[in-house]
């Protein structure tokens, strides 16, 4: 389970990764845009500070950070050893943003590519 819910953690930091080299026109541009992006990312996804401690719209922001929802799952499998039920809407959200990261960088490289 830890496996599969990884991979589709890994799927969204790609799709992160390859949207942000569309954008770039050179390969340091890409960098340190995906530099920028992961630095808040960290600091939103409540693994420095709690996310109920943030302001509210720190906390919406951090609604859109798919680390959050992989803490949660790594938290519950390591820590308390639950099963899918009880994290079905982290799943479902990381599902979620792994599926439109990734369809929205497939689509800026094949326009790119024309």
């Amino acid at each position: 389970m830890i496996f599969a819910l990884s991979g589709l953690f890994v799927i969204s930091s790609l799709g992160i990764g390859l949207f942000a080299s569309t954008i770039a026109n050179t390969q340091q541009e890409a960098f340190i845009t995906v530099m920028v992006t992961m630095l808040p990312t960290i600091f939103l996804s409540g693994f420095f500070f709690p996310i109920e401690a943030m302001p509210k719209p720190l906390q919406y922001i951090s609604a859109i950070v798919p680390l959050r929802y992989y803490l949660v799952i790594i938290r519950a499998l390591l820590l308390k050893g639950v099963g899918v039920r009880a994290l079905t809407e982290q799943i479902v959200a990381l599902t979620i943003f792994a599926i439109a990261i990734m369809g929205a960088a497939a689509l800026r490289f094949r326009k790119r590519l024309d």
